[in-house]
């Protein structure tokens, strides 16, 4: 199970009443997801089981509707075998990214597709009850898309914009989220549904669901960068996440690059984030623009999107801000590489729209404080998911704890109990 679940107990105990697979069950359901579809001779071969073994957990995962019967295979001798192949459509999993200034949802089948999104600003920093009830017209929306969905539905992740411990996943960070009380209070919104709720990270979720589905397959050691109102990393070593002692690793947005700098929510001066979060790059363009009369900024009240549509338009002012972006981010993504040695930085959120506007002055920026080996061996690319990254990385979390123990997957008794 997830280190960050939160689980409704009357959830739990249905599943129990409709019955537990043993725990071999788990790791061939496993096999069948990698594979999508199989013999049960081939999975006797790979996982080293007798034939009437995986015989009786086939008949256990059968009633599920997780796995069904599609035909059969080419013979190697004597009869044919029948396929199994992984329905990939049986359920449906909720993902939810809580920004600093907007909520995205996500509904995605067991494949990771999204099936349905939904995407609104809004100013979630202050205003929590109004945060938490978006969420639920977002999910609904998302549900009421999908006939039948309700009864489908395994879980519902969310990426928080703060870190999340593992020890006390119901906590959010008082700086980050000074409204909040301390808490998200998102477990009646679970409980309405009765699916278990899974938090984490934004940053972390971002590097899952990139390690999944995107730029981070088949990469086991890489970072995840997300430039959004603060800046987030999420880390991938060994294969697996690496969230440090108590959650807090990845922070690299109060990463100090200028000890007099301006003076960050976080507390101290210089972090990260006072120069390349969207706010910072926002307020830098209000005062540069008496400098620039002719920007296409000057038209209106500028904004982070307003600052990345002139960039892509040449804009000298917008380009200045995102090249200014690009090398203090470079500063902190050099520290990174002769730390960490990546083989991968993978950049999300809303700046990367501009693409090489703002690879190729970090990438220089890199290539001149980095040792050569670590820069060398590390490349730096943006990411394949773009802006659904954090909401899909969020369903990805359901879906590995649910592979990873099958009662969590709504059963047919509970289908037939729904309908």
């Amino acid at each position: 199970m997830s280190p960050v679940m939160q689980t409704p107990e009357r959830r739990t105990h249905r599943r129990d009443d409709a019955g537990r697979p043993r725990p071999l069950a788990d790791s061939v359901l496993r096999m069948i997801w990698r594979e999508r579809e199989i013999s049960r001779a081939e999975i006797a071969r790979r996982a080293e089981l007798s034939r009437s073994t995986v015989s009786e957990i086939v008949s256990l995962l059968l009633p599920t509707a997780l796995v069904a019967e599609t035909g059969t295979g080419p013979s190697r001798g004597g009869r044919r075998p029948i396929v199994l192949q992984f329905q990939d459509d049986a359920c449906l999993i909720l993902g939810v990214e809580v920004g600093a200034s907007h909520v995205a949802v996500a509904l995605t089948d067991l494949r990771g597709k999204v099936l349905v999104w939904r995407h609104r600003t809004h100013v979630v920093r202050t205003d929590p009850k109004g945060t938490r009830a978006l969420v639920r017209e977002l999910c609904d929306a998302c549900l009421d898309k999908t006939p039948g969905s309700r009864r489908r539905l395994v879980g519902l992740g969310v990426a928080l914009p703060c870190p999340i411990d593992p020890r006390s996943p119901e906590r959010v960070s008082e700086i980050v989220l000074p409204d909040w009380g301390g808490r998200h209070g998102l477990e009646s919104i679970a409980e309405a549904y009765d699916v278990p709720l899974m938090v984490d990270n934004d940053a972390n979720l971002g590097a899952l669901a990139e390690r999944w589905w995107g730029a981070g397959r088949g990469v086991d050691d890489f970072a995840f960068v997300k430039i959004a109102t603060g800046i987030g990393s999420g880390h991938v070593s060994g294969g697996n996440l690496y969230r440090g002692a108590t959650g807090v690793a990845g922070e690299i947005g109060h990463m100090a690059i200028d000890s007099h700098g301006e003076r960050c929510v976080c507390g101290l001066r210089g972090c990260l984030a006072t120069f390349v979060g969207s706010q910072a790059l926002v307020t830098k363009a209000r005062k540069l623009l008496a400098d620039y009369p002719g920007s296409m900024l000057a038209a209106n009240e500028p904004t982070i999107t307003t600052i990345e549509d002139a960039a892509l338009a040449g804009d000298p002012l917008a380009l200045r801000l995102v090249n200014e972006a690009a090398e203090h981010l470079g500063v902190a993504i050099a520290s990174m590489l002769n730390l960490m040695n990546p083989a991968k930085v993978i950049f999300g959120g809303g700046l990367t729209r501009v693409g090489d506007l703002l690879l190729e002055p970090l990438r220089e920026t890199v290539r001149r404080r980095t040792l050569v080996s670590s820069v060398d061996a590390s490349a730096l690319v943006m990411s394949e998911l773009g802006p659904r990254a954090g909401a899909v990385g969020a369903a990805t979390m359901v879906l590995k704890a649910a592979l990873h123990d099958s009662r969590l997957f709504p059963t047919s008794h509970r289908r037939a109990e729904a309908s």
